[in-house]
């Protein structure tokens, strides 16, 4: 009987709403993980990918993760794991440098035994270059085998990988699939092979509502047990406000008394109609009551003459670019395009080819989705804002590299957004990655 953490999904290094304390809980809550395997009498940790949130963690998350790993390996328990589309570089791994410390070891097309079970591994891979995979991994005599792949898969929501096809076309029969990218854990069972999700082990958006963990699996004579088990982490706050006609701030402040907010990270959705609120003095507000960040998400229709049309929160740089990204009443595809360059849910490696999905995508659907939307008295006119629509695009499209996209973004903006209305699932796009099956493990550049 062989029993591992599943995990995946950690985002280490990412500081969420550009807060230190946010970075230093996704780290935090790795740690935890490997702390259960230190407690739980586990045979491995099984890492499905996006260990880092992109591809040039900083000093500290680098350190942060080699103590981890040497616990770990102190303990004698294998850190197995495959490359997100977060973490991809171009050339050799982090996952690599891990390897060769002995710290690590990267699944790929040979079986790596642990118990009674062998772990294969597929990274990674782009949407445009899966049609190259043929799934053909080494043999193994161990009584189960188990596949550990990033990415999207049915039937789960959002899919763009059919797991049918990896199971049929693989020479290896699966007993089950372990799966990263998205943070929504789930289960399902596919003729007989396990496919599951562990999830993320923190909140990388304000979407994710339900605890955070990982997945325990253990794999018996006669059957696959996978069992889901939350981790500690840090507090959300999920305020809902509903105004009426009359109410405003007051009504906010009081339903936001409502809620124990000690370094809470806060949420304060709007709905409904009333006054106008500022998201400052929100934000402002629960952080006197002892949040350690707030967030507002006003969802209701706002008259863009209304007097906080330019009364923009500076609270959070964010809110100043989403204001003026509004204001320069740029088509609908070209918004889209603006929020793929800057939103925080594409990966920095990823940037570039999914700008070119997508404007590939609008474009065939629609040969004039780039023209402008019509510009009301304070916007600039049509000829200004086609020319900035045509601009942006053919930057982020001709960029060299997703780094490269990022900084043109990042220019005109001075940061990343963080939205709160995304999805359900870090739906990212592709990544630089080759396919486990086709990788070696010489280090390349890490920068």
């Amino acid at each position: 009987m062989t029993r591992v953490i599943h995990t995946g999904d950690t985002h280490i290094g990412y500081q969420q709403y550009h807060s230190p304390e946010r970075r230093q809980d996704f780290l935090d809550a790795f740690e935890r993980v490997v702390a259960d395997a230190l407690d739980g009498d586990v045979d491995a940790v099984v890492h499905a990918g996006d260990l880092y949130h992109d591809r040039r963690p900083e000093l500290p998350d680098l350190l942060g993760t080699l103590a981890a790993l040497r616990r770990l390996d102190d303990a004698g328990i294998p850190f197995l794991a495959i490359v997100g589309n977060h973490e991809s570089t171009r050339g050799g791994q982090w996952l690599d440098l891990f390897e060769r410390l002995g710290l690590a070891t990267r699944l790929g097309r040979d079986p790596h035994v642990v118990g009674d079970v062998a772990f294969y591994g597929l990274d990674h891979v782009p949407r445009s270059r899966r049609d190259e995979l043929d799934y053909q991994f080494e043999p193994h005599d161990a009584e189960r085998a188990v596949l550990v792949a990033h990415g999207l898969f049915t039937p789960f929501a959002h899919a763009d990988w059919e797991t049918e096809t990896v199971l049929a076309e693989s020479n290896v029969d699966f007993d089950a699939v372990l799966l990263g990218d998205n943070h929504v854990p789930d289960t399902a069972e596919l003729d007989g092979t396990w496919v599951t999700y562990c999830g993320s082990t923190e909140r990388a958006s304000a979407s994710e509502r339900d605890p955070r963990g990982y997945n325990l699996v253990q794999f018996g004579p006669d059957e696959v047990d996978i069992r889901r088990r939350t981790l500690e982490t840090r507090p959300f706050a999920f305020v809902e406000v509903d105004l009426a006609g009359d109410e405003g701030i007051e009504r906010v402040r009081q339903r936001v008394r409502e809620f124990d907010l000690e370094d809470a990270v806060v949420i304060v959705e709007l709905r409904g109609e009333g006054d106008a609120v500022t998201p400052a003095a929100v934000e402002s507000f629960a952080v006197e009551e002892g949040a350690l960040v707030a967030r507002v998400n006003d969802k209701r229709d706002i008259d863009d003459g209304a007097e906080l049309a330019t009364d923009v929160s500076f609270a959070d740089p964010d809110d100043a670019v989403r204001e003026r990204v509004r204001e320069m009443g740029l088509s609908s595809a070209a918004l889209d395009v603006d929020e793929t360059v800057r939103a925080s849910k594409v990966a920095d490696s990823n940037v570039r080819d999914e700008v070119r999905e997508r404007v590939e995508s609008l474009l065939s659907d629609d040969p004039g989705a780039f023209v402008a939307a019509e510009s009301g008295d304070d916007l600039e006119s049509d000829d200004g804002v086609e020319a900035e629509d045509s601009e942006a695009i053919e930057d982020a499209a001709d960029a060299e590299d997703a780094e490269a996209a990022e900084d043109a973004a990042e220019s005109d903006t001075g940061t990343t957004t963080e939205t709160t209305a995304e999805t359900t699932t870090e739906s990212d796009s592709e990544a630089a990655a080759e396919p486990a099956a086709s990788q070696d493990s010489s280090l390349g550049d890490f920068a």
